[in-house]
């Protein structure tokens, strides 16, 4: 077990931790969570004897192994392959790699050591049970798992950027299978099938796993003990995060009122001491109540993590059912080598779309085609009628630049003349930017102020389209939940990009799948495209090990999707042939009730107007049962569309 015992740690004035005692047993899976800078990472720093408490000590057990993914790597030499660094993952393998040579070296020149024989056998016993022969094979799964080409593995490590190179850090921290494993902000620099990869791999993980993460999804799937460290205070939460949401909810409340209560009994006794202090014959009592006054500790509320910022979107202008329409769309910076190619796709009213795949595939270049920031190299892009696209980029430093103040940001957006002139400080205010928060620096604002200017410069001229890459990035989860919320209240179209999952799951209600296979849109929520990339998974491994019959499969393939389109059409044509036929039916009831109708009117001697009554209440009855199936037949063709146009994409 890890033991954390009356643990002070300061910072020159800032008291990070205060009187922080803990415990965490082994085998357990703890999410670590709290405000950035409260003190997580120096936990981490405690375990590995990076940092040293200032007071109180920290107890592991003897001979445990422990890996720790920092949020910063140390430099490694230019002449080391990506797949080099990932293997070493077990520095004492080196050793022991060594140590058998020169004990193979003395027998093989026909030494006889029955010692050193004994050592060579423990010696390649702990090299086995440390995967010394495994190690390379497992390196290569897990950097192809975290997104990493095959081709890349021999390239230099120092060639890499800083957010491949994290993932070449986490491969090696998970490969070398610790029996601590320390992960701060694994996520950080993943995309969602990184993340998804990363869940199922150390859902199989079998030693005590600390996990640092403001990702919900991973919090949930892999954790069951959750530690908030705030305020100076690391308190343990028995459950996943979910359950620690609602339990520090009721801690909260129990302590406001403690609090209250305690404030009130310190300002009863600082009353009494300031009335009678002075006088001689309540001299004795005033100093008990002082003796009693010291003795009540202070209650310290750790801050509320919930987002307190107000984000509410105004309605959208009004515009077509289409959105968006790109018909045979590609994008290539250089005419050769193609983003994307031959891309169909449609964006209709109301469409929450979520963007997903690996970094790197083209899922920005995508967005910024769809926004017009880009312009497509093939094909055509076709904007709906009175659509107004609003984008923002995935670096905040694009938008929100440092030396710039929230009221210069919105001027510089809004427009200025004519009809159309927008009040900045109005467009601020319904943000929640009034008074002199308008006038803050960019460079101080926290997450979600970031979140909220973006959203305001936006809606200077409000959108009805919202194109967001990567919005979730540097927001805490209370923020990350107040986006969501929003964005599913609002009333607009939204496609966006992002590599938190738990975000993507509840907002998006279709998904574009950007990888190898191309553009690929799910007409499903996030869940329904696992299971039909899963499938399609399955397909094509199942296709490899049976390659002598994938030709046989593409010819049913091929015969199945010629069979639906035959079905198809021919369901179709009887559909439309029957509505034509109802058509035809309803304009002759129709001339009929009409000249019914007329004979009543003209009331003609010798009319019979019993019949014409009848006529007409059998004539409107036909007119009603043929509306009703017209409308049926047109809700089938519409159907039936949709179910090929899915199949046929899919």
């Amino acid at each position: 077990m890890i033991d954390f015992r009356n643990i002070y740690k300061s910072y020159g004035e800032r008291e990070l931790l205060r009187d922080v005692s803990l415990r965490i047993n082994p085998n357990e899976r703890v999410g670590v969570v709290g405000p950035n800078g409260a003190g997580k990472s120096t936990l981490f720093g405690m375990i590995t004897g990076d940092v040293e408490p200032d007071k109180g000590n920290v107890s592991l057990p003897n001979n445990m192994r422990i890996g720790y993914l920092r949020q910063h790597l140390a430099e490694e030499g230019d002449d080391i392959t990506l797949l080099d660094y990932a293997e070493n993952a077990v520095p004492e393998l080196r050793g022991i790699q060594h140590r058998v040579r020169e004990i193979e070296k003395r027998l093989g020149a026909g030494e006889s050591d029955d010692k050193a024989l004994a050592e060579l056998g423990a010696l390649q016993t702990t090299f086995e049970s440390l995967n010394g022969y495994k190690l390379k094979n497992l390196a290569e799964a897990a950097l192809s798992g975290l997104g990493f080409a095959v081709e890349a593995f021999d390239h230099p490590f120092a060639q890499f950027s800083g957010g491949w190179r994290m993932r070449a850090g986490l491969a090696r921290v998970l490969i070398a299978n610790p029996d601590i494993m320390l992960l701060d902000e694994p996520s950080n620099y993943l995309d969602a099938p990184a993340i998804e990869w990363l869940s199922r791999y150390l859902k199989s993980f079998q030693g005590t796993l600390l996990l640092i993460s403001h990702d919900r999804y991973l919090l949930k799937a892999l954790t069951n003990i959750t530690i908030e460290v705030n305020c100076g205070q690391a308190v343990r939460y028995p459950g996943d995060i979910d359950f620690y949401a609602r339990a520090r909810e009721s801690r909260m409340v129990e302590l406001e009122s403690a609090k209250r209560n305690n404030d009130r009994k310190k300002e009863q006794l600082e009353r009494f001491i300031e009335r009678f202090g002075a006088k001689a014959t309540k001299a004795s009592q005033a100093k008990s109540k002082m003796k009693a006054l010291e003795r009540i500790e202070d209650i310290v509320l750790p801050d509320r993590l919930a987002y307190t910022g107000r984000l509410t979107l105004p309605p959208p202008p009004r515009c077509g059912a289409e959105i968006i329409r790109v018909e045979n769309a590609g994008f290539s910076y250089d005419k050769s080598r193609w983003i994307f190619r031959g891309v169909p796709l449609r964006v209709e009213n109301g469409d929450k779309i979520g963007v997903v795949g690996y970094n790197g595939m083209g899922k920005t270049t995508l967005l910024k085609t769809l926004a017009g920031v880009l312009p497509l190299s093939e094909g055509t892009r076709v904007l709906g009628h009175n659509v107004v696209v609003g984008y923002q980029a995935q670096n905040f430093g694009e938008i929100l630049p440092a030396g710039k103040s929230v009221l210069d940001v919105i001027r510089a957006v809004c427009p200025t003349g004519g009809e159309r002139r927008v009040d900045p400080r109005g467009i601020l205010g319904a943000f929640g930017f009034s008074g002199e928060s308008a006038d803050k620096p960019c460079e101080v604002l926290s997450g979600g102020e970031k979140i909220r200017l973006a959203f305001a410069r936006i809606f200077a001229n409000p959108p009805n389209f919202l194109v967001l890459d990567e919005p979730t990035t540097h927001l805490d989860m209370a923020a990350r939940e107040s986006l969501q919320q929003t964005l599913l209240a609002y009333e607009g179209s939204v496609c966006v990009v992002s590599h938190d999952i738990e975000f993507i799951r509840q907002v998006a209600t279709t998904i574009i799948s950007v990888g190898p296979e191309g553009v690929v849109k799910y007409h499903g929520n996030y869940d329904y495209y696992l299971d039909k990339s899963a499938a399609k998974a399955a397909a094509v491994a199942e296709g490899d090990a049976t390659r002598a019959e994938s030709k046989d499969l593409r010819k049913d393939r091929r015969r199945e999707r010629a069979a639906h389109r035959d079905k198809y059409i021919k369901t179709k044509n009887l559909l439309e042939k029957r509505v034509t036929e109802v058509e035809k039916s309803l304009e002759q009831w129709e001339r009929e009730k009409h000249n019914v109708v007329n004979a009543l009117a003209a009331a003609i001697s010798g009319t019979n107007f019993g019949v014409l009554n009848r006529s007409l209440k059998d004539l409107t009855a036909q007119i009603e049962a043929g509306t009703a199936e017209w409308e049926k037949l047109s809700i089938e063709l519409e159907t039936l569309l949709k179910e090929y146009n899915a199949v046929d994409e899919e």
